[in-house]
């Protein structure tokens, strides 16, 4: 449980870098992100997750 609080905090941590450092850059990201066809919006977090997952199983398996 420690571990999902600990990867929260830094998730919030780069999103707020990425925001502090390129607040243009991320409007347009998010304006492109809710203007996008749903169905691709589907692809692209099913892909993250399973590129979360495996560096989650990476890091643990050989750390």
């Amino acid at each position: 449980m420690l571990d999902l609080i600990a990867a929260l905090g830094l998730a919030l941590a780069v999103e707020g870098i990425l925001f502090a450092a390129f607040p243009d850059g991320m409007r347009r990201a998010m304006y492109e992100a809710a203007h996008s066809p749903s169905d691709q919006m589907r692809i692209v977090g099913i892909i993250s997750a399973l590129i979360g997952v495996g560096v989650i199983w990476l890091v643990r398996h050989f750390s």
